[in-house]
C-alpha cells in the first residue's frame, strides 16, 4: 500500500460526514476517470484497427522483412483490439451512486495498471531490439521485421501509457486534495 493511499484513508475517515454532502464533486472525478479511461481505449482502439488494416494488406503485397514486420502489426493489434474493447466495456459497466473508498479504489488500480504497463512497454521495446540485433547476426529477415514491429508497438504504447498516466495522477492529486478540504469543512 502506498503511502498516498493511508493519507486518504485518514482523511477519508475524518470527512465522512462531509462527504455525504459533497457527492456530486466525488461523482465528477469518477466520471473523469472513466471518461480518460473511455478515450484512451478509443484511441487504443483506432490504433488498433488501423495497424490491423494496414497490416493486413501489407503482409499480403510485401515479402521479407517488410512482410513480416506488417504481419507482426497485424496480430499485435488484434489484441489491443481486445484490450481496447474490453476497456470500453469495463468503463461502461460503472453503475452509480459511487463512494469515497471505490472512487480512491479504482483511482490507485488505474495508476497501478497504466505504471505496470508503462514498464512492459519497456520491455516490448527491448525485445523489439533484441530481434532486431539477432536477425542482422543471424540474417533473417523474419526476426528483423518482428523486432522492427515491435519496437514500434513497444514506443507506441510507452507513449500512450504515458500520457494516460499524467492525466491519471493529476486527476489522483486533485482528488487528494479535494479530500483534505472535506476534512477542514
Amino acid at each position: 500500500m502506498s503511502p498516498r493511499f493511508f493519507i486518504l484513508l485518514l482523511l477519508g475517515t475524518l470527512a465522512l460526514p462531509a462527504l455525504a454532502q459533497d457527492s456530486t464533486a466525488l461523482e465528477l472525478f469518477n466520471s473523469t476517470r472513466l471518461d480518460y479511461n473511455r478515450c484512451g481505449m478509443w484511441i487504443l482502439g483506432s490504433w488498433a484497427l488501423l495497424n490491423i488494416l494496414i497490416g493486413a494488406l501489407s503482409a499480403v503485397l510485401t515479402r521479407g522483412q517488410v512482410q513480416a514486420f506488417h504481419q507482426m502489426n497485424f496480430y499485435w493489434n488484434l489484441v489491443n483490439l481486445g484490450i481496447a474493447g474490453f476497456g470500453l466495456w469495463q468503463a461502461n459497466q460503472i453503475s452509480f451512486p459511487i463512494f469515497f473508498w471505490e472512487v480512491i479504489r479504482a483511482q490507485q488500480q488505474i495508476e497501478k495498471i497504466l505504471l505496470f504497463n508503462t514498464a512492459l512497454d519497456l520491455v516490448y521495446m527491448a525485445i523489439g531490439f533484441f530481434l532486431i540485433e539477432k536477425g542482422l547476426r543471424m540474417e533473417k529477415e523474419r526476426w528483423i521485421g518482428f523486432g522492427k514491429s515491435i519496437l514500434l508497438q513497444g514506443a507506441f504504447l510507452l507513449l500512450f501509457d504515458g500520457i494516460l498516466v499524467g492525466y491519471q495522477q493529476e486527476l489522483g492529486m486533485e482528488l487528494m486534495e479535494w479530500a483534505k478540504s472535506i476534512q477542514s469543512k
